[in-house]
C-alpha cells in the first residue's frame, strides 16, 4: 500500500475528550474515527489490525471444534421473556444487559442483540433431538449494542462492538467440563498470539446463577477496571470480588501469597448448565431413551476489546507498538530524497513475495514528519530507503521495538522477512 493514497490521517495532538491511551494513539495513528461517545468506525489501517485479531480468534476456535454461523441483530422479546432476561435494564441489570431496544412500525416491541443465549439455544432446538446430535459447538462474529453508561475507555468499553461469542452444547457435565477446558487453552493460545500471553491470567470469577465460579481472562494494565490478585508461584489469579477468605481456604492459598494488580478483562467463559435449555425446551433423548436437557456454556471475546488492550499494554512515548501477528503491515518503508528508485524496487518485491508493506511515498511530509508517523503508526519493522544509504547498496532496519537501527544489504531484505 502507497501511503499517499491510504485514506487515514494522522494527528500531532491528542483529540478531545478522550481519557483512554487506546482512543488517543488509534485515533490519532489514523485507525479509528470517533462518531459519538462510545461509538468508533473503523478506518482502513485499524480493520486491518481488526481482521488480523479476528483471523487468529477464528483459527482457535476452529481448531476446538466450533462451527462459524452469523445470528441476527434484532431479537423476538418471547424469548427473552421467557428466560426473565427482557425487562433487566440499566444499572440494575442482573445479568448485565444493558439493553437497547426499538420498536416496528406496527408499535411491537424489539430488542437490539446484545447476547445470544437464548436466540442459539431456540435455533437448535430444530437441530438437537438425540444424544447422537451432540456435542455441538457454535460461534459467531457479530455486532452487539450495549447502553453502557460509562463509555469512556475507547474501545474497550463501547456501545457498539463486535464479539466473538461461542455456545458449547453437551450431554453431560464432564463433557461440557472437557470443552471447557479446551476453550480456556484455546484462549490463553489466542492472547499468546495477540502479544499478550506474559501478562493475562485466567482468573477466577464469580460464577453468578449458573456455578460458583467462572472463569475470566484479565490483561494486567494501569488501565484496567477490574482489581485482581495474583499468587505468581502458583499461576493462580482470583477476581476480588470472590477474593473471599472462604474462597482461599477452599483453595488452599493464604492471602500473603497474593498481590494486587489493575488489569482489562479480555476475554469470558461461563458454565450455563440446563439454566436455557430447561426454560426454552432444548432437550435430547438418551441412549436408553429418556430425555434430558443439554448442558450449556458461553466463552465470549471482544475484539475491539483486545485491539484496545494491546493498544494499552504495548506503547511507547511514540506511539504504538503492534506485535507482528497483528500489525496492520508487516513493513514500512520510509523514502528519503535520492533513495525513490531502489524503494520502489524493494516494495515491489516485498509485496510479490506475501510480505505486506506501506509504502511512505508522500512527497508533503518532512523526514521528520514520516519518522513520527512511522513510530505512531506502529508497524513492526520500518526500513528507511536514502541516497546515503543507496550509495552502499544498503537499507537502514529498524525494529520497532529496539532503539538501534542495523544496515542490511537491499538485495538482502526480501529475505529477511522469509526467515523471520
Amino acid at each position: 500500500m502507497r501511503q499517499s493514497t491510504l485514506f487515514t490521517k494522522t494527528r500531532r495532538e491528542d483529540p478531545a475528550n478522550e481519557e483512554s491511551i487506546n482512543a488517543k494513539l488509534l485515533i490519532r495513528g489514523g485507525f479509528i474515527h470517533k462518531e459519538m461517545a462510545g461509538v468508533y468506525t473503523l478506518l482502513p489501517l485499524g480493520l486491518r489490525v481488526f481482521n488480523n485479531i479476528m483471523g487468529i480468534i477464528r483459527e482457535e476456535m476452529n481448531g476446538i471444534g466450533g462451527q462459524e454461523m452469523l445470528m441476527t441483530t434484532l431479537q423476538d422479546p418471547d424469548l427473552w421473556k421467557k428466560t426473565g432476561r427482557w425487562t433487566e435494564e440499566g444499572a440494575n441489570a442482573h445479568n448485565g444487559l444493558p439493553w437497547f431496544k426499538t420498536k416496528l412500525s406496527t408499535g411491537n416491541e424489539l430488542g437490539i442483540a446484545n447476547t445470544h443465549e437464548e436466540t442459539l439455544t431456540n435455533i437448535l432446538r430444530g437441530h438437537i433431538s438425540s444424544y447422537k446430535d451432540l456435542p455441538c459447538y457454535m460461534y459467531q462474529f457479530q455486532n452487539k449494542f450495549r447502553n453502557e453508561l460509562r463509555a469512556k475507555s475507547g474501545i474497550m468499553r463501547a456501545r457498539e462492538f463486535v464479539m466473538k461469542d461461542l455456545y458449547s452444547f453437551s450431554k453431560t457435565e464432564e463433557e461440557f467440563r472437557e470443552f471447557y477446558e479446551a476453550c480456556a487453552s484455546a484462549y490463553l493460545r489466542i492472547f499468546s498470539r495477540l502479544g499478550l500471553g506474559d501478562r493475562t491470567y485466567r482468573t477466577f470469577a464469580s460464577g453468578g446463577a449458573f456455578s460458583k465460579f467462572s472463569d475470566e481472562f484479565q490483561t494486567l494494565s494501569e488501565a484496567g477496571e477490574d482489581i485482581i490478585y495474583i499468587a505468581k508461584e502458583k499461576n493462580i489469579a482470583i477476581n476480588k470480588e470472590v477474593f473471599t477468605d472462604d474462597v482461599l481456604a477452599e483453595m488452599n492459598v493464604k492471602r500473603e501469597e497474593f498481590e494486587e494488580y489493575k488489569a482489562i478483562e479480555v476475554g469470558n467463559i461461563f458454565p450455563l448448565g440446563t439454566k436455557y435449555s430447561e426454560t426454552l425446551g432444548l432437550l435430547y433423548r438418551t441412549e436408553q431413551g429418556t430425555e434430558k436437557p443439554v448442558v450449556m456454556g458461553s466463552y465470549g471475546i471482544g475484539v475491539g476489546r483486545a485491539m484496545g488492550t494491546i493498544v494499552e499494554a504495548l506503547h511507547d512515548e511514540r506511539g504504538i507498538v503492534w506485535p507482528a501477528s497483528v500489525a496492520p503491515f508487516q513493513v514500512h518503508i520510509i523514502v528519503l530524497q535520492g533513495g525513490e528508485q531502489e524503494a520502489e524496487k524493494l516494495y515491489q518485491a516485498l509485496e510479490k513475495q506475501g510480505t505486506e508493506t506501506l509504502l511512505d511515498d508522500r512527497e508533503d511530509k518532512t523526514p521528520g514528519e514520516r519518522f513520527a508517523d512511522a513510530d505512531l503508526i506502529g508497524i513492526p519493522v520500518r526500513i528507511v530507503v536514502s541516497a546515503k544509504t543507496v550509495a552502499m547498496s544498503l537499507g537502514e532496519l529498524k525494529k520497532r521495538t529496539e532503539k538501534e537501527p542495523e544496515m542490511i544489504p537491499l538485495n538482502a531484505i526480501p529475505a529477511f522477512f522469509t526467515q523471520s
